[in-house]
């Protein structure tokens, strides 16, 4: 098979590393001149994860032509906020039969669309596969036992992607449930801020297992409401997604919220913001605007909503939690 990967941050690279396994035909796009020189220069791909090098015989281009055309698949590892841009450009170097693997967790934030939708709209093929679950980059690239999702409409893509993602450390759950894996996705990210809010003010792990049960039951119903499968909150990409992000400092999110639970200043926070990317707070704007679109109600997203945009005091996490129904 014949792969091409778009982006080369640390999830790219841990991934990468995993399809190096079944597959030597790789070739990486970056929009990074630093990347790129520094490929040309060692021949390989170096210092995304500390200590980690890629092999080699993995090409890195910035041509989106090189990376995608004659490819049998092609994975999509990039922020949410980069994914319909990224269709644009290669929907060019495509056919109908080249299957797109999106990796990216969140949702559209000018439109609030799933990234499956933004693919399925922009690109030729209908080939289209989401790949989600409980993975830092950090344990992926050194090989730690890991479990994801995948969602597609199609078994031959699943299969497909099956074939040369899985393996001896990593383990893939099928399902079709493409909204639900998405939803699972994208609002763990929303809750870890939550999480880490707790974390902030000194609450214990007890105090987080409140909040993460409630969530469970919220983005269930969430998931139903959309359309999706209920029973998905049960997969990797739901309850164990949610359990790594809301209680672990690896995670930007869980950090993020972190500073604001601890009491952090405006310039602290927007310089946290400025240096790092933050799903969760992206996200958060995208799925308040999904949920009121819709019409659906959800107070657990309005609170954070309120406490991260409008400055709510985070001390009303607590409060929301006690005397929710």
């Amino acid at each position: 098979m014949k792969i091409g990967i778009i982006g080369v941050g640390a999830y790219s690279n841990a991934m990468t590393l995993q399809l190096y396994k079944n597959n030597k035909d790789i070739i990486m796009w970056t929009e990074s001149d630093k990347v790129m020189t520094n490929y040309l220069k060692d021949n390989c791909v170096k210092n995304i994860i500390p200590g980690v090098e890629l092999p080699k015989d993995i090409r890195v281009t910035r041509n989106y032509e090189e990376a995608c055309e004659g490819k049998d698949i092609i994975f999509i590892l990039s922020a949410a906020a980069f994914v319909g841009s990224i269709c644009d450009e290669i929907n060019k170097y495509i056919t109908k039969t080249t299957v797109v693997c999106i990796c990216s967790k969140g949702i559209e934030n000018t439109t609030s669309e799933f990234l499956s939708d933004i693919a399925f709209k922009k690109l030729k093929t209908k080939n289209i596969a989401i790949i989600s679950g409980p993975s830092f980059a950090i344990d992926m690239a050194n090989n730690n036992p890991i479990g994801l999702s995948i969602a597609s409409k199609s078994k031959k893509v699943i299969t497909v992607i099956k074939k040369v993602l899985q393996n001896d450390t990593l383990k893939l759950r099928e399902t079709n449930d493409l909204i639900g894996v998405q939803i699972c996705g994208a609002v763990k990210n929303v809750i870890a801020l939550a999480a880490g809010m707790l974390a902030g003010m000194n609450y214990p792990e007890s105090t987080q297992s409140f909040l993460i049960t409630e969530s469970i039951h919220d983005i269930k119903s969430l998931i139903t409401k959309l359309g999706g499968n209920p029973k998905t909150i049960l997969s990797f990409a739901g309850i164990g997604d949610l359990l790594l992000t809301c209680t672990s400092t690896k995670s930007r999110n869980f950090s993020f919220g972190y500073l604001i639970g601890s009491g952090a200043t405006k310039e602290e926070i927007d310089k946290y913001l400025s240096e790092t990317t933050v799903e969760g707070y992206n996200t958060l704007k995208s799925i308040y605007k999904l949920i009121r679109n819709k019409k659906i109600k959800m107070p657990i997203i309005d609170l954070i909503y309120k406490i991260i945009m409008n400055n709510e005091p985070p001390q009303e996490l607590v409060k929301f939690l006690i005397n929710k129904k």
